[in-house]
């Protein structure tokens, strides 16, 4: 390995270790998306106030290196970055995904160039939703069904990369959450 890439990937290490986040809040409501089980758990600091089973997730599993168009779910830690109330989906949470983490693996393997991950690192210095058109792709976020067939949802993981819940789970989702509650997706 070339001197320069044993480098970047000395420094992706230590960014991965000074940015990693619990795996929940030290209080208030967050949102653990569990896509082995199948679930979707609100948590008021410890404790579990709504359960969702049945979720679905992308039809081509879940990863850690997420790439645009793959239709794989994102795993990792994001918050809501932004909220529709009204789409073709019924409701959207929209996720700051890619978050740094991601991106520094990213820059470091070469799927995305400087500019995109100092975009990226600028976002979420400033609590602002990262670009969502690089190559790792974007709008990955928590949604219903829309007008979609409820037992394909209960069947299948259908989604491009989202979770997804029928539209009165997410319904009463959004009665927790609002922009800045954490999600995470393990």
């Amino acid at each position: 390995m070339p001197a320069w890439r044993d480098w970047k990937m000395a420094l992706l290490v230590l960014l991965l270790g000074l940015l990693s986040v619990p795996s929940q809040a030290a209080g208030g409501v967050h949102v653990v998306v569990d896509t082995g089980a199948g679930t979707l758990r609100v948590f008021d600091g410890e404790r579990v106030v709504a359960t969702f089973d049945d979720i679905s997730i992308g039809r081509f599993g879940v990863t850690g290196d997420k790439q645009r168009g793959d239709n794989k779910t994102p795993l990792g830690h994001f918050r809501i970055g932004w909220i529709a109330r009204r789409t073709h989906y019924h409701r959207f949470l929209g996720l700051t995904y890619p978050n740094l983490e991601i991106a520094s693996k990213a820059f470091a393997n070469g799927l995305i160039d400087k500019k995109d991950w100092l975009a990226i690192r600028h976002a979420e210095k400033t609590g602002d939703v990262p670009p969502q058109h690089t190559p790792l792709g974007g709008m990955i976020g928590i949604h219903g069904l829309g007008k979609g067939d409820p037992d394909v949802h209960q069947r299948y993981n259908w989604t491009n990369g989202c979770v997804a819940l029928t539209n009165e789970e997410i319904d009463r989702l959004m009665s927790w959450v609002h922009i800045g509650t954490p999600i995470e997706i393990r």
